[in-house]
């Protein structure tokens, strides 16, 4: 293994929360403690990303954001991480990949909020990554139906699984996903940066 790296051991259920975090909030924490307990997962590793290749802006400097997660995020089971940085990946096909070789036996989950699945079908060799590993999707306020019937969702949806197998998602072999509802947060790094540039003009 890698030094500096995550340690994730054979057997272990890890999932894989993805974004630039600009900032982190509560919502990444709510969002992700529902995630270890519906999914059942050992760990979560937040993936703070270099960029975001879907935003025309780009985020603060990293290792800022990377300590900003640390501050917020004090929950033992889950690794705030710049791995594609430490990778040199920027799609999350290739991080996926990467992490893939790196853990072989590690049974990863992608995690990712119902307003990414709207737009999953925009990202690079989305098809790969449902092909690659189990899907969890977090409900969020106002995108539990567009998320179902987003192009993504239709394309997937023989690999839809009931809510009620969202405990078995990470030994289900993909492509699967399972959507769970969970009481909603409406915090959004957006609207956070809104109200910080607010205060600054």
């Amino acid at each position: 293994m890698r030094a500096g790296f995550p340690i994730a051991l054979p057997g272990m259920r890890v999932g894989l929360l993805g974004g630039s975090f600009d900032p982190a909030h509560e919502g990444h924490v709510h969002i992700t403690e529902m995630a270890l307990r519906r999914f059942r997962l050992d760990r979560v590793w937040w993936l703070v990303s270099p960029g975001n290749p879907l935003k025309a802006h780009g985020p603060a400097p990293l290792a800022g954001r990377i300590a900003d997660a640390r501050r917020i995020m004090r929950d033992p089971h889950v690794e705030i991480t710049g791995i594609e940085a430490a990778l040199g990946t920027r799609m999350t096909a290739d991080t996926i990949a990467a992490l893939q070789r790196l853990y072989p036996r590690v049974r990863f989950v992608w995690l990712m909020g119902a307003d990414n699945m709207v737009q999953f079908d925009r990202w690079g060799h989305w098809r790969d990554i449902a092909a690659r590993l189990p899907i969890g999707v977090i409900a969020r306020p106002g995108w539990r139906m567009p998320a179902r019937f987003s192009r993504a969702g239709r394309m997937l949806w023989r690999a839809r699984q009931p809510e009620a197998q969202a405990p078995r998602l990470a030994d289900m072999a993909p492509p699967a996903w399972v959507m769970i509802n969970v009481p909603l947060n409406k915090q959004s790094s957006s609207a956070i940066r809104a109200r910080q540039k607010g205060r600054t003009t």
